[in-house]
């Protein structure tokens, strides 16, 4: 039996159709994703604001904080970034788009100018849907890969044309939230339309370059300092990081440069749950959570404000890092230990 994996699922399609009358000529939108934009978060905008410019819509990106350098490539000339104006660049609009977030507030300083927006606003995700979305509109769906995957979706739904440039984004975005294609999250379709993207124009290997070998050397050195902070508790399969206030400082880098650092802890054979906590100063840390196999860190995530993926949730919580650190990985422990009794 021949199965079509490029065939769009029918209640994605469904979804689309509802909201593909908003897309009028001549409109203004302003696409938006997360706080600290990832890969999926700046492919999937740049893609959209693209394919939406292509049918004469006024698209400006307005980000809550600004787009990350890794990820500059994506950005090019032809868009109109107005992240500097802030919520002001929320003004005189026909719609509002947000990409790659389940949670308004994950929209930063923006919140609550989004939240008073008096026009249609479309949500395409792919995270587990919180009780305080963006808008009303759009779809959502777990079961994709990346909110890219969506994108992609929408442009085949509505027969607009994927040039070699949407492509690279498009790729982009599902390269780096599957890890490289090494995720769980790696279905058989996501690598079906990686494929398709490859067909476009997209070259794996010059993506690979300016994706994964492009760091600088302080990130490589901002990396061996917070290795060398590695926890291991092999009883309960958890591990942990940590990282000092000043760091980023200290080695010259930005945030971004921070992806893929708690991919190491989660490395370490027997490891059930990885975590990374970065002191951000103030009383805040910040928590990134990692886990192999059934190991749900959106649900534990939850319990400190947070959430996400099964697989990668983070959170942000009130304190200092010894003390959120210490009460974080208490309430691990307790969690994987409830597990393991469940399952036996």
């Amino acid at each position: 039996m021949t199965i079509d994996l490029l065939t769009v699922p029918t209640p994605r399609r469904a979804a689309i159709d509802a909201f593909a009358a908003e897309f009028v000529p001549g409109r203004r939108v302003a696409i938006s994703t997360h706080l600290n934009a990832d890969g999926d978060g700046c492919g999937s905008e740049s893609a959209l604001a693209r394919l939406l410019t292509a049918r004469g819509l006024h698209v400006r990106i307005v980000n809550p904080t600004p787009w990350p350098d890794m990820f500059g490539f994506l950005l090019g000339t032809d868009i109109d970034d107005q992240t500097p104006r802030g919520s002001k660049a929320l003004r005189g609009l026909d719609l509002f788009v947000v990409l790659d977030i389940s949670d308004v507030k994950r929209l930063g300083n923006l919140t609550e100018s989004v939240r008073a927006l008096s026009l249609p606003r479309i949500v395409i995700d792919h995270h587990i849907a919180s009780d305080d979305p963006a808008g009303t509109l759009g779809v959502s769906d777990t079961s994709a890969c990346a909110t890219a995957e969506l994108i992609y979706d929408l442009a085949i739904v509505l027969g607009w044309d994927i040039t070699p440039t949407i492509a690279r984004s498009l790729y982009t975005g599902m390269l780096t939230d599957t890890g490289g294609f090494r995720f769980s999250n790696t279905s058989p379709r996501c690598l079906a339309i990686a494929a398709q993207l490859l067909a476009y124009g997209v070259d794996p290997e010059e993506m690979y370059s300016l994706i994964y070998a492009s760091a600088p050397a302080g990130r490589v050195r901002l990396m061996a300092e917070v290795l060398g902070t590695l926890q291991v508790d092999a009883q309960h399969g958890l591990t942990w990081l940590s990282m000092e206030s000043d760091a980023l400082e200290r080695y010259e880098v930005k945030a971004e440069d921070l992806d893929g650092i708690v991919e190491h802890a989660r490395s370490i054979a027997g490891t059930r749950m990885a975590l990374l906590f970065r002191d951000l100063g103030h009383g805040k840390v910040k928590v990134s959570f990692r886990s192999i196999g059934t190991t749900d860190v959106n649900r534990f995530a939850r319990q400190f404000g947070g959430g996400g993926h099964a697989r990668a949730s983070g959170a942000l919580i009130a304190g200092e890092l010894t003390e959120v650190r210490d009460r974080v990985v208490t309430a691990a422990q307790s969690y994987l230990s409830e597990l393991s009794a469940t399952v036996a």
